[in-house]
């Protein structure tokens, strides 16, 4: 099965940019759908972004208004999430995760919906 390690988390100030990498092994993670997750202490972990197997046009939270990009780089079989104009807001240990199974048109948004998770990488932005 597919194992999903996160890094490239960090402390930032307002309106700096990180890029959280996702890298994968035990599979190809092309062949999986893969989304970004996130959750800050005593809420929901919410979904961020993410992009469908094999590719597509990647799909984005009501909440990320054009400041994150979700991309795949199929030869390090990896994902990553580039995160700009953070804001305080924005902090929260972000997951990666895949899953197999129904194909959906896009991409599901529930944590529910995805079986493989990585640890976690915290994400903290300073006003």
């Amino acid at each position: 099965q597919v194992r999903l390690v996160e890094s490239g988390g960090g402390l930032v100030q307002a309106g700096d940019s990180l890029r959280l990498s996702c890298a994968a092994s035990g599979g190809t993670l092309n062949l999986y759908p893969v989304a970004w997750f996130r959750q800050a202490p005593g809420k929901e972990r919410e979904f961020v972004g993410g992009v469908g197997r094999g590719g597509g046009l990647p799909e984005y939270g009501d909440f990320v208004k054009g400041r994150f990009t979700v991309s795949r780089d199929n030869a390090k079989n990896a994902v990553y999430l580039q995160m700009n104009s953070l804001k305080p807001e924005d902090t929260a240990v972000y997951y990666c995760a895949a899953r197999t199974g129904t194909y959906y048109s896009t991409l599901p948004r529930s944590r529910l919906m995805y079986a493989y998770w990585g640890q976690g990488t915290q994400v903290t932005v300073s006003s």
